[in-house]
């Protein structure tokens, strides 16, 4: 047979239309690659989140805490937490862990936003959420004016108060004279003042009650602190004896000079002044700053140990012996049949929160 007729034969057509189609086909193929690759149409530039705008406000978060009430986000935060470790444990126990590392919490509202963007629609989840909030959330906050402490449901207690703001710039001038806490000062005074009204209620009847002034003491013990004359005298000697474990230091040698010598009737009348109790505040400020200076320089650092402050300023200077594991205590006070010691209610109101918006609480307790 011919090649022309072979050529000519209808499957051979057939075979060679297909060898040419193809050969055609996969030539635009390798023309078509070779361009998209030179314009660049291969090039990869990702996908974009479909989460991005969640994300960027995840990242803005502590940016919003930094300028807005921290504290309210924080309990949020903590009740968020809990009940993450509810339904996730892991979860939670690598966010703790991750807090403690960091030393500090600005990290947890991001750390539980960027949890919560994958069980945010859980069911089971947002249930736990809406039952921690109606129990713990901000919403449901509303005081009813009830105290768990109880002494801090009397009447004394309300007036006291009163009385107490009234004095608020002479606590804080003394304060700032013996570089104390001013709350710590108002500690030994609510203790003082509590247990002298609680003892002789006619003087609650009298002063307190009606026209909300403290009770200032001219016997015995005086002032609105209750402060003998010898432990008086003792401060003033503590401040200039430079070897004696009560020492201040040289910056408060000169805070209670008499203008022509030691004067035992100027002292008197200096705590026994009805219109300013200034001096009464400073001599309290004294007290508590030379008594945690002889336990530190024994070696037991008490400035973090207000109950243990309050009960060494009422026992006084003679029962100040430093040691280990120190006791709270002191005189015994009863309110409305509840017996507690002056330093537990020096305590109790120190950490109470109550008039922290007059006497806030300072980093460190005292400036030496």
């Amino acid at each position: 047979m011919k090649f022309k007729e072979f050529c000519n034969k209808k499957f051979v057509k057939i075979i060679w239309r297909v060898f040419l189609y193809g050969f055609a086909i996969f030539g635009f193929g390798v023309f078509g690659a070779w361009a998209i690759y030179e314009l660049g149409l291969t090039n990869n530039n990702g996908l974009i989140d479909k989460n991005t705008r969640y994300l960027a406000k995840v990242s803005e978060i502590e940016e919003q805490n930094n300028n807005s009430n921290q504290f309210l986000f924080r309990t949020e935060d903590y009740i968020k937490l809990v009940t993450l470790g509810k339904m996730y444990p892991h979860n939670a126990y690598l966010i703790i862990n991750g807090l403690r590392n960091a030393k500090n919490d600005k990290q947890l509202t991001q750390m539980l936003a960027a949890c919560e963007l994958y069980i945010k629609d859980n069911k089971n989840y947002k249930q736990m959420m809406e039952n921690a909030d109606k129990v713990y959330g901000r919403a449901s906050v509303k005081d009813n004016g009830i105290n768990a402490i109880p002494w801090m449901n009397t009447p004394e207690w309300q007036a006291l108060k009163e009385s107490i703001v009234k004095d608020s710039a002479a606590i804080m001038k003394a304060a700032a004279i013996t570089g104390v806490e001013p709350r710590m000062i108002v500690g030994c005074l609510v203790g003082e003042q509590i247990r002298l009204f609680n003892s002789k209620r006619e003087m609650f009847k009298k002063y307190l009650g009606p026209v909300k002034v403290l009770s200032v003491q001219s016997q015995f013990s005086f002032g609105v602190n209750g402060i003998k004359d010898f432990t008086a005298a003792q401060v003033e000697r503590n401040l200039k004896d430079t070897q004696s474990p009560f020492y201040m230091g040289k910056k408060y040698e000169n805070i209670l000079d008499y203008p022509s010598g030691v004067n035992d009737s100027i002292r008197i009348k200096r705590l026994v002044n009805y219109h300013d109790h200034t001096y009464s505040y400073i001599y309290t400020g004294c007290i508590i700053h030379q008594t945690r200076n002889q336990w530190k320089k024994a070696g037991y650092d008490i400035s973090n140990r207000p109950d243990i402050l309050f009960t060494l300023f009422n026992v006084g200077f003679s029962q100040s012996i430093p040691k280990a594991n120190p006791e709270c205590g002191g005189s015994h006070i009863t309110v409305d049949d509840h017996v507690y010691t002056f330093g537990a209610i020096g305590f109790d109101f120190y950490f109470s929160g109550e008039l922290s918006d007059v006497f806030p609480y300072w980093d460190n307790r005292f400036i030496d």
